[in-house]
């Protein structure tokens, strides 16, 4: 689904109390100018292909949906219940280096530098990028960029998105799947699969856990 497409069902799914669907000047000012009417007009006309991540984090806010919407890709009626804006949210410098601090390279366990990060993304994202991110120089990455990282890193983009202060960034277990190449690598490649074959793939490896089940039990 185009971002455009995206917004248009985003504005008819979280409306005004009122019932009527945010006009543009009525986000310019819910977002004190951060997002200007013209900058609206042209993302839903389709005139924006790349918006960037403060842009939409501010949009979601004005209007009260979760930011990680933005990157879902079957968006329905039964998205998720509207939530307020969320205060205290980490800055996309500090998941990022997160992420640098956690996920290791392979057996080696040594981190990423940001060449290689560059290296993995196939062109997407420049050494100066990822250093400009991950050190905050860079506020405000594109959507590209942010799905690039996601991408290196083997996790949703969402994770960007939408976590607070008082919520961990990865949890324990999280790390040490990450640790293992090969489990990561199957979340990695599972990630950009449609939701029915990520399904498949869940229904196999359940399939191989009550096969060692039986295993075990015999």
């Amino acid at each position: 689904m185009h971002i455009a497409e995206k917004f248009e069902f985003l504005l008819d799914a979280y409306r005004r109390p009122d019932g009527r669907l945010w006009t543009g000047q009525e986000i310019d000012e819910a977002t004190g100018g951060g997002v200007t009417r013209s900058y609206v007009t042209n993302l839903r006309k389709g005139r924006i292909e790349n918006p960037g991540y403060e842009k939409l984090r501010a949009i979601a806010r004005a209007i009260g949906f979760p930011p990680e919407l933005w990157f879902e890709e079957n968006l329905d009626g039964g998205v998720a219940e509207r939530i307020g804006p969320e205060h205290g949210a980490h800055g996309i410098e500090e998941k990022v280096s997160h992420l640098f601090e956690v996920m290791k390279r392979g057996s080696s366990g040594s981190p990423y530098t940001d060449a290689e990060v560059a290296r993995l993304s196939f062109g997407d994202l420049t050494e100066e990028d990822v250093k400009a991110i991950r050190t905050g120089q860079r506020s405000d990455p594109s959507v590209d960029q942010i799905v690039a990282l996601a991408d290196v890193f083997g996790v949703h983009p969402s994770y960007f998105l939408d976590r607070t202060k008082n919520t961990p960034l990865l949890d324990r277990e999280a790390m040490d799947i990450f640790r293992d190449e090969t489990v990561s690598a199957i979340a990695h490649k599972s990630l950009h699969l449609p939701g029915r074959e990520r399904q498949m793939i869940l229904n196999i490896i359940r399939q191989f856990e009550e096969m060692q089940e039986d295993g075990d039990g015999g």
